[in-house]
């Protein structure tokens, strides 16, 4: 399967935290995540499950979109995951990623 590479706006998904990033190389952070390679709050609270993402036209239209969501509350978030995966399934697996 193809995994994008434009522009992304991504959530990874932790036992009771989700990390919401953009990126550039959504496969490569989908494989850092899932590493454990990537420092801070992504490997503290074990973020490794892609739950969501947006593919944006430019990096400021990325830029835009995650400094306008991280304004949002937590139910609003959950709100715009639960739209697209209800059942909170690892979309990497989608893109050709292992289980």
């Amino acid at each position: 399967k193809r995994v994008p590479t434009r522009r992304l706006f991504y959530c990874f998904k932790a036992k009771r935290h989700n990390l919401s990033r953009r990126d550039s190389n959504l496969a490569q952070r989908i494989a850092q995540h899932r590493a454990g390679t990537v420092e801070g709050f992504a490997k503290q609270h074990g973020c490794k499950m892609l739950v969501w993402f947006e593919v944006h036209c430019t990096m400021e239209h990325a830029i835009t979109r995650e400094k306008r969501l991280k304004k949002w509350n937590r139910a609003w978030k959950l709100r715009l995951i639960e739209e697209s995966n209800r059942s909170w399934r690892d979309l990497a697996e989608d893109l050709g990623f292992e289980p």
